[in-house]
């Protein structure tokens, strides 16, 4: 796997915002957020479409779910939460705006098994250690300190709450947890050995990798997988970019 960055956190809230300030010029043009060594990675102009009009339908389109959207239309006290309700076109534009792009399932899963090491959870130490408290992740419905299952918006936490002895290898905070993140790929077979590979043939749905603050402690493994229609915005789903050094 060629050399790539992973953001430390999660999209916030207030990250996104600037997004939204700048939007519609903030859509990307074609070809951006590409993985420079896979063509045809790009944002493809085919998919304008699946992108609101205005930022007025952009802020709309964001309030997916009345009890746990971390969005709110005035700044505030949710600036620091990751940001929720994204379908993978606008999680795609984002990052492509940002400067950087979407990961591939293979380098999100490199950052989170901690490369070599295969970590079983982005903190433990080595594929031996398998320590799994409240005090490492976001999930179960127990962000706010509750009994597991009674879920309510307290739930998510501002990124990088469980900093840092949640935080992967190279210091990302919420690899397992908070929000599921989308990534570049199709969600199909999982390569067991690649080069700088990711499925891009193009199937139902896009893969999410990290689990969220509502699903239980079985999908905070680094090798769990989860996903999505890239149409659809989910409370549960977030995004975290890569960038090409």
């Amino acid at each position: 796997m060629s050399g790539f960055l992973l953001d430390r956190f999660e999209v916030t809230v207030g990250r996104f915002r600037k997004f939204v300030e700048a939007y519609p010029e903030s859509k990307p043009a074609a070809g951006a957020g590409a993985h420079p060594l896979l063509d045809g990675s790009g944002w493809n102009a085919d998919w304008a479409s699946q992108l609101p009009a205005g930022a007025p339908e952009l802020t709309v389109a964001v309030k997916c779910n009345g009890t746990y959207q971390t969005w709110t239309d005035e700044a505030g006290d949710h600036e620091h939460l990751p940001m929720n309700c994204l379908n993978w076109y606008v999680a795609f534009a984002f990052c492509a705006w940002d400067g950087g792009r979407l990961a591939t399932e293979a380098e999100w899963n490199y950052a989170a098994a901690g490369g070599g090491e295969q970590r079983p959870y982005p903190w433990s130490d080595s594929a031996s250690d398998a320590i799994l408290d409240r005090s490492h992740a976001v999930y179960d419905c127990t962000g706010d300190g509750s009994a597991s299952g009674s879920c309510a918006f307290r739930d998510i936490q501002p990124v990088g709450s469980r900093s840092s002895a949640g935080d992967g290898r190279w210091r990302q905070a919420d690899l397992a947890g908070n929000m599921w993140e989308w990534v570049l790929d199709w969600y199909a077979g999982y390569a067991t050995s690649c080069d700088n590979c990711a499925n891009t043939t193009s199937v139902s749905n896009r893969a999410l990798r990290g689990g969220s603050f509502d699903y239980d402690a079985s999908y905070l493994l680094s090798s769990a997988r989860g996903y999505g229609s890239p149409s659809r915005r989910y409370h549960f789903a977030g995004a975290r970019c890569a960038r090409t050094p």
